[in-house]
């Protein structure tokens, strides 16, 4: 339980996959302007990832190990990723259609975060068994969640700041990610 714990917080908190690895910015900067939205991609992605990580833990146990075909670990866990989102696109367009639609092209794009593939390789790379896998990715995922809502609530903050002409735009949201991403490495220090 400890080691599930330990792992926990790693994922969540001290390395997170967006402050700290720099795994899945492209959601992260292009679905943060309304903290609705966010919450919702982030829903998804804790979705996505924990299933994913379920799955792929599985595959590589059960399928690659025993033919001895670790090296198509990537293309079959890209296909594994690519169908579950293709499972919560579907899910979401006939259930909630307000946020399938707000989150416009960025769901797709959950089949390409690396985020979600990278998760699934770390837990192969750090022979994590399956339950251990599936905590990793569930707590990596509410990292992603944590980061994403933290940054929508700040960039609806920042809209009505008076912000310098240069600093406009994409910059001040660029410098918005790095002082996160230095606030989160002060969570370093715990595991």
């Amino acid at each position: 339980m400890k080691t599930l714990l330990l792992i926990a917080i790693a994922s969540a908190i001290v390395n997170n996959v967006v402050l700290s690895q720099f795994l899945g910015i492209c959601p992260f900067l292009g679905v943060s302007k309304k903290t609705e939205t966010a919450a919702g991609m982030g829903g998804a992605v804790i979705f996505v990832i924990t299933i994913a990580s379920f799955v792929t833990a599985l595959i590589y146990k059960f399928v690659l190990t025993p033919l001895d075909i670790q090296y198509l670990q990537t293309i079959v866990f890209i296909l594994v990723i690519a169908a579950l989102v293709q499972f919560v696109e579907m899910f979401l367009k006939k259930s909630i259609p307000s946020l399938y639609e707000s989150l416009g092209v960025y769901l797709p794009l959950i089949t390409t975060n690396c985020a979600v593939l990278g998760v699934a390789l770390n837990n192969v790379t750090k022979e994590y068994n399956i339950l251990e896998s599936v905590v990793n990715g569930f707590a990596t995922a509410v990292g992603f969640f944590i980061a994403i809502v933290i940054m929508a609530g700040l960039r609806e903050k920042i809209e009505y700041n008076d912000i310098p002409k240069p600093f406009q735009g994409t910059a001040i949201v660029l410098i918005t990610a790095c002082l996160m991403s230095i606030a989160f490495m002060g969570f370093s220090g715990m595991i």
